[in-house]
């Protein structure tokens, strides 16, 4: 996927016009890229229209309309926009109970190292989580995390000829494994063209 440039992306005025459509059409794309691994992860995983909603969001919130706004925000987000050889997505680790969520961010530190894509017959790939800036401490791991999955050509090919994918986390005290199911598998695939 190509990044995002400034002429993909929608004035403040016409996001103001598009917005509550623009947001449907997004929140309907999503339901397919949002994998639950267990009960306390999800994995929301992105691409260039997710990304876009995101810059826009953000454009209008800030209320940024000048260029160097602008181009700061696409070189924040572009780099979770896929590029064609892996997948990139937000992981979500979410407790209810603030009491809850501060015991178990400390019980689940690195959990990010421990997330796993695997398609059948061509083993797994592990996340490289991250990569922006170090999310864990010698205390605890943060609620949020972005993760990238590089797949080789193979797993790929094998992706798209329909072999079951999972996706694992065998961190100690939060081991889970889910299959991802045609819907979500179809979706991911788009983003290897």
């Amino acid at each position: 996927m190509k990044p995002l440039t400034r002429t993909d992306l929608y004035s403040l005025e016409e996001y103001a016009r598009e917005r509550t459509a623009f947001r449907d059409k997004v929140l309907a794309h999503k339901k397919a890229r949002k994998v639950h691994l267990g009960e306390h992860i999800t994995l929301l995983f992105e691409d260039r229209l997710t990304i876009q909603y995101q810059i826009q969001e953000m454009l209008r919130v800030e209320r940024i309309f000048e260029a160097q706004g602008i181009a700061e925000e696409l070189a924040a987000y572009n780099p979770l926009v896929p590029d064609g050889s892996n997948l990139k997505a937000t992981m979500l680790i979410e407790y209810g109970d603030p009491e809850v969520r501060r015991r178990e961010l400390a019980r689940l530190r690195n959990i990010e190292d421990h997330i796993h894509l695997i398609v059948d017959g061509h083993g797994n790939t592990t996340a490289i989580a991250d990569e922006d800036l170090e999310r864990s401490n010698e205390s605890k791991t943060s609620a949020v995390h972005f993760l990238r999955f590089e797949l080789t050509p193979a797993m790929i090919d094998a992706w798209k000829s329909g072999a079951q994918v999972q996706l694992a986390c065998d961190h100690q005290a939060y081991g889970n494994k889910v299959v991802l199911n045609a819907e979500q598998r179809d979706a991911l695939a788009a983003d290897f063209e």
